[in-house]
């Protein structure tokens, strides 16, 4: 089990795929306010259309998700990637269209690629061994961290010095340019046995994951939090909110180096008290980023937190390949998208409201204490079901290859010791 398992063909044209893909959704909030930024009144109308945006995504995942078909998986994802191109492109083209014309494609742009980042992980697992899943899922994680770390640069970069309306139509030419990726990948990502349900009986399933979901929407929340927060932090502490554009990318570096980190070797534990343990920590940290008054001190902590942020999250990724049967996997990626897209917007909204009744330190430690009570929730959920389907419970039935069951001889990352 190491890093040479996922050193093949296939792997390297997939993550070209993805960072094509992957590449116009880290780019697009920002881009949208640079698009509209000279019109009057245009950072509302850029917030509101990075709203619209989101809250395609947010819709999109689930829906989306729940129709991805693994055999056929590619033709999906293709249609999912030419509408986002769609999206993006009206965009670029027509940027000083009415607002209502711009909202429009910022949703379509969100919502009609939004479960692709879903198949694409489902994809990448079975590209790889079994034993050698940890690894490909941390090399995702450090993938994209390294395209969130370049995406604010390369919009700033080219709105500033081209046109607003360019990293736009550099989005849709990605977009577009991921299609053809895919066609150099199998047609799907099929294993094990087909996937027979649909509809309602797919909806029970996916929704027996709840406390994964719930986990997962909590690590996005904290850290959304604390970068939304954090110029004001600054501001507070007496610090250049110049500063805060070093310190994000910082903690995308430590996110990126905490992927690495995790793949290395097996981990001790059930991955429910792993990622309990990952979230305390990562908790632990954002609180000393709240009350330490230096910006070193406060860079460090942001950079650790970041480091276990990206443990947290693989770990939910592999207890949804236990909780889920394969051919729901990709459907359960998207709905974990989704629940992260959620969590981000609600700590805009949180930050927002906070910021104007408590002091910013104030507001990061309330963030704290929301993400503990979601741990906590998480981790109740997932204890219950987990005692349930030991009981024989039919309807709480888990996925082969549940928490505990040894893979590859007892050899992988997610055995429990």
């Amino acid at each position: 089990m190491s890093y040479r398992d996922v050193a093949s063909r296939s792997v390297l044209i997939w993550a070209c795929t993805a960072v094509g893909s992957r590449m116009p959704v880290a780019m697009a909030p920002l881009a949208l306010v640079f698009l509209v930024r000279e019109r009057p009144g245009g950072y509302t109308l850029g917030a509101a259309l990075a709203a619209a945006y989101v809250i395609g995504e947010i819709l999109g995942a689930p829906v989306l998700g729940m129709r991805l078909e693994p055999a056929r998986g590619r033709r999906h994802l293709a249609v999912g990637l030419a509408g986002g191109a769609v999206g993006f492109a009206g965009l670029g083209v027509l940027a000083d269209a009415h607002p209502v014309v711009l909202g429009a494609f910022a949703f379509l742009a969100g919502a009609a690629p939004a479960a692709v980042a879903g198949g694409q992980r489902a994809l990448l697992t079975s590209l790889v061994p079994e034993r050698a899943v940890t690894q490909a899922l941390s090399a995702e994680s450090m993938l994209m961290s390294g395209v969130w770390a370049v995406s604010p640069v390369a919009v700033a970069g080219l709105a500033l010095g081209v046109a607003p309306r360019v990293p736009l139509l550099l989005g849709a030419a990605l977009m577009a340019s991921s299609i053809a990726g895919h066609w150099l990948l199998p047609a799907g990502w099929a294993d094990g046995e087909p996937d027979k349900e649909t509809g309602r009986a797919r909806l029970r399933v996916l929704t027996r994951a709840w406390p994964v979901y719930v986990t997962g929407a909590a690590s996005l929340t904290l850290l959304g939090l604390a970068e939304l927060t954090l110029p004001a932090l600054l501001e507070q502490r007496g610090i250049g909110v110049g500063w805060s554009g070093p310190m994000l990318a910082g903690l995308a570096v430590g996110a990126g180096l905490g992927a690495f980190l995790y793949g290395l070797r097996p981990w001790p534990g059930r991955l429910r008290a792993r990622s309990v343990v990952l979230m305390g920590g990562m908790s632990a940290f954002v609180t000393l980023t709240a009350l330490i008054p230096g910006a070193a001190g406060i860079a460090l902590t942001l950079a650790l937190a970041g480091t276990l942020q990206s443990g947290a999250l693989i770990t939910r990724n592999l207890s949804l390949r236990e909780a889920l049967p394969p051919g729901a996997l990709a459907a359960g990626y998207s709905v974990m998208y989704a629940a992260a897209g959620a969590g981000y917007a609600a700590s805009g909204s949180l930050a927002g409201g906070l910021l104007q009744l408590v002091a910013p330190s104030t507001a990061m430690l309330a963030g704290v204490a929301l993400t503990l009570l979601l741990t906590a929730l998480g981790w109740w959920g997932e204890a219950r079901r987990d005692s349930s389907s030991a009981a024989g419970d039919p309807d709480v039935g888990a996925a082969p290859g549940a928490e505990g069951a040894p893979i590859a001889g007892g050899c992988d990352a997610e055995r429990s010791l």
